[in-house]
């Protein structure tokens, strides 16, 4: 499946798309999902680097991607932006309105993108409707805690170049699952965004791509990532994992 084939499918509803397995129940029976079907707003279409929500904002149901990209953030005083996630097609966003019924971070298109939303009010209506859909909005509460709690031991216990051959295999483990190639993908955020992600300066992502394709890791053009050798940068992820060691 292409970026073309998924811009196509726009339209469909959430029964024929090819991403609702990644961020729908797969239980639900037939009736059930036209019910479900009938309450998503979609699609939204937006070009890149338009604002979603921000700090602030109610808080007005779960978003997920359909295709493109969005990443989620804070400000910092001196204006940088610190990035809390990536979300790629398939990947439902917007969870941490659920707290206290506003968004607590900014939401922001990172190339020309599509959404749909399930209103929060019909959701928690429907969750009590269908066990399968509460347990799937569970699941989703679930690996956003796991994503925090990763995103943290990145930033606490790995070097800069772990970080990066990290969100390299993190990258391509998502791409395989959406049927796309686990080895040759474009990326939708720029350096300085996977900077903001990983903690570390512009400088030196540049600098980290260029030595993994000296070691003959990857190849890099522009947002064009190609994995050359995976066992590779495995290792360089095992090899923290094992040692316990920053």
């Amino acid at each position: 499946m292409n970026q073309v084939q998924l811009t196509k499918q726009l339209k469909v509803s959430c029964e024929s798309c090819s991403l609702s397995e990644l961020c729908l129940p797969r239980g639900l029976n037939a009736k059930e999902m036209d019910v479900l079907d009938d309450y998503i707003e979609r699609p939204r279409n937006l070009a890149h680097n338009v604002q979603i929500y921000q700090p602030g904002d109610k808080f007005v149901g779960f978003y997920a991607v359909r295709s493109g990209g969005v990443k989620t953030y804070l400000t910092k005083k001196t204006g940088e932006q610190q990035i809390l996630g990536f979300h790629l097609p398939g990947e439902v966003f917007g969870l941490d309105g659920l707290e206290n019924s506003k968004q607590r971070c900014y939401a922001t298109t990172m190339e020309n993108t599509s959404y749909c939303v399930l209103p929060y009010d019909q959701l928690d209506q429907l969750c009590a409707e269908m066990p399968e859909l509460r347990h799937q909005v569970c699941h989703l509460l679930g690996h956003e805690m796991n994503c925090d709690h990763a995103h943290l031991l990145l930033l606490g216990q790995q070097t800069a170049h772990e970080r990066l051959a990290t969100f390299l295999l993190s990258i391509s483990s998502r791409f395989k699952r959406r049927g796309f190639s686990a080895t040759s993908f474009m990326l939708p955020m720029s350096r300085h965004d996977i900077a903001g992600y990983l903690g570390i300066a512009v400088e030196t992502v540049s600098r980290l791509f260029k030595s993994f394709q000296e070691k003959g890791v990857v190849k890099i053009n522009r947002k064009q990532v190609d994995i050359i050798d995976i066992d590779k940068l495995n290792e360089m992820v095992a090899n923290c994992e094992d040692s316990g060691q920053p």
